[in-house]
């Protein structure tokens, strides 16, 4: 087989803490014949490997550049702060940022919950990684804010965790480049979005178009009222709809996701997200 005849695929990017799983599942069975490849990345190389063609799109964190990357917020987590098990903070169910004031608190260069200054005490220097802040909690060495999901990812049986209430929080988002919102990227999108697979909000297979760009609905009508049309043919072209997945149009309601979209933000607050995902609801 050639490359121009190899399957078409969609590349999928995530970052750590993203459980993408449901929607791989979801994907294959909507579309077997198109191969859906996961790739994870570092969560502050999420937006260049995008912007670089190298996935499709990517279920990152935001904030992302919007001037180049759509993105319809999902979901956002609840921030904890990770502990030895026999620390004295394990006593409270969850504790305020003030509660760790005595605390050295650890603050990586991968850190994603955006803090300018962390509270607590700094540490005498910056651990790489998120892995590597864990390291040295587990040594005793001081105690490390971050996303429920992450602290579940690097569970250890000598550690636990306990809820931060006023800390910053950190939230997942699907994200696009702007220029190439595909036809996969809206498959992709009505996923997250919990459409069923016969959505009037999905992408419109091109039969289901006339000619001249006017759906099928129309023409089943005419027929219908000159007494050659069935009533099978016209309740197909009102479910199926017109084709939406323009790219204005789909990039424009991302980019209110942020601020309200009742169909992006109902949906990715649901069942879709990652771990450790909560509702936004105060």
């Amino acid at each position: 087989m050639t490359g121009s005849e190899a399957p078409p695929s969609f590349r999928l990017a995530y970052v750590p803490g993203v459980t993408p799983d449901k929607w791989v599942r979801i994907w294959n069975e909507r579309l077997p014949d198109v191969p859906l490849a996961l790739t994870q990345v570092p969560a502050a190389g999420a937006g260049r490997v995008l912007l670089d063609g190298d996935a499709d799109a990517g279920l990152v964190r935001l904030p992302v550049d919007r001037t180049l990357l759509s993105a319809i917020p999902l979901y956002t987590e609840t921030t904890v702060v990770l502990i030895p098990r026999d620390h004295l903070v394990t006593a409270a169910d969850e504790v305020t940022v003030e509660d760790l004031a005595d605390e050295i608190v650890l603050h990586p260069l991968d850190d994603v919950l955006g803090w300018d200054r962390p509270p607590g005490r700094p540490a005498l220097e910056r651990p790489a990684t998120t892995a590597d802040a864990v390291e040295l909690v587990a040594a005793g060495i001081g105690v490390l804010l971050v996303p429920l999901s992450l602290a579940r990812l690097h569970h250890r049986k000598d550690l636990t965790y306990r809820t931060v209430t006023d800390a910053p929080e950190s939230s997942v988002a699907l994200s696009w480049p702007e220029a190439a919102h595909t036809d996969h990227v809206e498959d992709f999108i009505g996923i997250v979005r919990g459409r069923t697979v016969n959505s009037t909000r999905g992408r419109q297979p091109e039969t289901g178009r006339s000619k001249d760009g006017r759906g099928e609905a129309a023409g089943s009508t005419r027929r219908k009222a000159a007494g050659g049309g069935g009533t099978g043919g016209g309740r197909t072209g009102g479910t199926t709809g017109g084709r939406q997945t323009g790219g204005s149009q789909t990039g424009g309601a991302a980019r209110r996701g942020t601020g309200g979209n009742r169909r992006g933000g109902s949906a990715g607050k649901g069942k879709g997200g990652g771990r450790g995902g909560r509702p936004r609801h105060r």
